[in-house]
């Protein structure tokens, strides 16, 4: 198929027949509706129409697997569910060069079509002129490991915790003692913005004066991932302040601050951006409905995400090893030649020292952060001992 255009893989479930399934498919997110209209001439289809490019029929099911779906007209009273994997293909000059709008043409109307009781996104695949105009990150994984002063291993990281309730110098004090535990990387808890009980400015300034200390100690700078999801003006102002402060890494909630506020917090930002997916089950827990994270994650990777979670190993929520390892190598998989664009994959969830020699096993690199927070702050023997845990994990686990 041409390389210029926009291609998009999906996953479909209907009772209706697959070609006509997939026609409603294409006309909807592209010149046509549910009807043939006067001004839809064959030219402009050609031209502007999205293109079936593949059609693979896979099994059948005796069930649909979401409510709502129709079926045709004599079908009988048990109608054949069909899933099949189809890829379609938009003309750039649909919408031009535009992430918010490629999501609106891959992922819009789509969802809700009622020949389909199955519809998911799999992947998708863009042309060259989307690396020039969205470069990526900044930093991604190299970046991150030069301000983080690490080296081969991963940056062994835990999430302050309890996530909410702790005051501006309680969370410094927290802080203190990780810093002089050896951590490599401590973050905000997505929970943990702006509140009344924890300012992100008290916060920021009193957590920075410790990691400063340790630092001068130590010669080496801890990376602490101030989050500053909000609105775009105070985006702004949080991330200044923590340049100000010194600090080297800043966090976003991915779906909270959507495609735009991303993409503008990336033109903006002078640190790395560690992107948070909190909100991804909405969009992935039904198997025959949303996004998988192989086609997610590269919206955000243009949009300029330095580390992206993908979960982890036998992890608290309910998705599976071999889901998690996918989404890690798709992070550290380049999109464009010549222009990788890949970001540095953040396992967490349920994580510990049990888990680091699977993971790096299933891996097969150690380009990552492993955060763990009840496996820190739960270690029996107290946080820094959860710390040491954790790195003498990794370090046998790189040595097998």
């Amino acid at each position: 198929m041409p390389a210029q255009r926009i291609t998009a893989t999906y996953r479909i479930e209907t009772a209706y027949p697959l070609d006509e399934a997939v026609e409603t498919m294409a006309g909807e997110q592209s010149t046509g509706t549910f009807v043939r209209l006067p001004g839809e001439t064959d030219e402009m289809r050609a031209l502007y129409g999205a293109h079936v490019e593949r059609l693979t029929e896979l099994e059948t099911v005796e069930a649909p697997s979401l409510p709502g779906a129709g079926v045709p007209k004599g079908a009988g009273d048990r109608p054949v569910w069909r899933r099949a994997e189809v890829v379609l293909s938009w003309s750039p000059d649909n919408f031009g060069v535009s992430l918010p709008n490629l999501v609106a043409t891959v992922a819009g109307n789509l969802f809700e079509l009622r020949p389909f009781s199955g519809l998911r996104l799999l992947d998708i695949g863009l042309p060259e002129a989307f690396a020039e105009k969205y470069p990526g990150p900044r930093f991604g994984v190299a970046g991150t490991r030069r301000l983080a002063g690490v080296e081969r291993r991963p940056l062994i990281g835990t999430i302050v915790k309890p996530s909410v309730g702790m005051g501006p110098e309680a969370t410094a004090e927290l802080v203190r003692v990780l810093c002089d535990a050896g951590i490599d990387f401590i973050k905000d808890d997505e929970l943990q913005a702006d509140g009344p009980h924890c300012p992100f400015e008290a916060r920021a300034r009193a957590v920075m004066r410790v990691i400063d200390a340790c630092a001068e100690r130590t010669g080496r700078k801890v990376m602490f991932a101030f989050n500053i999801t909000g609105d775009l003006d105070e985006m702004r102002r949080r991330h200044d302040l923590v340049v100000e402060l010194g600090g080297t890494c800043v966090m976003a909630s991915l779906n909270s601050v959507g495609v735009v506020g991303m993409v503008e917090l990336g033109r903006f930002s002078q640190l790395p951006i560690h992107a948070h997916r909190n909100g991804w089950g909405y969009l992935s827990r039904a198997p025959e409905l949303g996004w998988s994270y192989v086609a997610w994650q590269k919206i955000w990777r243009l949009a300029g995400a330095d580390h992206m979670h993908v979960n982890g190993l036998q992890n608290k929520f309910c998705e599976p090893d071999e889901s998690v390892i996918a989404s890690a190598r798709a992070c550290l998989t380049p999109m464009f030649e010549g222009k990788p664009c890949t970001v540095m994959p953040v396992f967490s969830s349920g994580q510990s020292a049990r888990q680091a020699a699977g993971t790096y096993a299933a891996l097969g690199s150690a380009d990552l952060i492993f955060a763990a927070g009840g496996g820190i702050m739960g270690h029996p023997d107290g946080p820094a001992a959860g710390v040491g845990a954790l790195r003498d994990a990794w370090e046998a686990a790189l040595a097998s």
